[in-house]
């Protein structure tokens, strides 16, 4: 599995922003993915997670309400819409995938990484 994001840019504050990952491979549909960020200085952190079906998200709480994690399976795509973003949100940000399908619950193992996407919040 090769995952590819894309999408980052240079914004300011307030602004919305579309991040994109996507991934190789035939069997996507059955792989949970997640979007982690890793600030200058600071350690990697997780950001949002959905399910292999897409009926589950999860956030940190510092996005919730303002970023929203979505996918399509038919493209193998899995997308991060951030809105209101702020200069704390700036942040190299990272797709990752569990690879064990079809997985029940949320206890998620991420063993395949894309090579990150910097988001850049000007004030």
């Amino acid at each position: 599995v090769q995952l590819q994001a894309s999408g980052g840019g240079l914004v300011q504050a307030g602004d919305s922003l579309t991040l994109s990952c996507a991934a190789s491979g035939r069997n996507f549909k059955s792989y949970a993915m997640g979007w982690f960020r890793q600030a200058p200085g600071k350690e990697r952190e997780f950001v949002a997670a959905i399910s292999w079906g897409g009926g589950r998200t999860d956030y940190t709480d510092s996005v919730k309400g303002r970023f929203t994690i979505s996918r399509d399976n038919a493209k193998n795509t899995v997308f991060l819409q951030m809105n209101s973003l702020k200069p704390e949100d700036t942040a190299v940000y990272y797709c990752a995938l569990d690879s064990r399908s079809y997985l029940s619950g949320a206890n998620y193992k991420w063993n395949y990484w894309g090579q990150g996407t910097l988001v850049t919040v000007s004030s």
